[in-house]
């Protein structure tokens, strides 16, 4: 059945369309490393880390979960993404992993929101980790592809909103170590915006991990 299906719908790595398999360990190996610093144009307050640049096999996985339909990408991704978490993470304290917000109109066309999927896969992978959507966009902001830095902080100005019945949820984690998670970041405007959020609902957020940084 496999070979059929291969037939019809060839696998090809997300990051280097390699024949065969979906992932290759030469593009795992670009997400591999130690979380790198970031610091965007756009401080959110709290350390910014990335999995690899925006460049690569990691552009291209992005891009293809995103755009392209590739939701098998979420697996690998989110598997890099829970060693990036471990390598950050502070040792004993639970894990409360935040996707980034993102439209529900992209989301619709995509088949679900491809942050919050890699999430859920990153927590799957390590104990005493939790992944929440409590943040989500605005009816009405734009997609921020090809704005200014100026541009995309107007843009989310009172454009994230946390999700009530999600936030009823938090509670009961006791004092967890918060991740914002995110495919990329490049002027940090979003991460910004969802920090200054989830603080005034006593969501402290103390680290954001993004796949790609630019």
């Amino acid at each position: 059945m496999r070979t059929l299906l291969d037939l019809i719908l060839p696998v090809e790595c997300g990051g280097c369309t390699l024949p065969g398999t979906p992932w290759c360990p030469g593009c795992a190996s670009a997400l591999d490393a130690a979380p790198t610093r970031l610091r965007p144009r756009t401080d959110p307050g709290v350390p910014c880390w990335a999995l690899g640049p925006y460049a690569g096999p990691g552009r291209r996985a992005v891009l293809a979960l995103k755009e392209r339909g590739r939701r098998d990408l979420a697996a690998p991704l989110g598997y890099a993404l829970a060693r990036g978490l471990h390598r950050l993470r502070a040792p004993g304290r639970p894990l409360l992993l935040i996707p980034a917000p993102g439209r529900a109109a992209a989301a619709r066309r995509r088949g679900g929101d491809p942050v919050a999927r890699t999430a859920a896969v990153a927590a799957s992978w390590l104990p005493g980790c939790r992944m929440a959507p409590l943040l989500r966009s605005r009816l009405g902001t734009r997609d921020s592809v090809g704005l200014t830095p100026a541009q995309r902080r107007r843009n989310l100005a009172a454009g994230v909103v946390v999700r009530p019945a999600v936030l009823a949820t938090l509670s009961g984690t006791a004092n967890p170590q918060v991740f914002l998670v995110d495919d990329v970041l490049t002027t940090g405007a979003t991460a910004a915006e969802s920090v200054r959020v989830a603080r005034r609902y006593r969501i402290p957020i103390h680290h954001v991990l993004v796949t790609c940084g630019s």
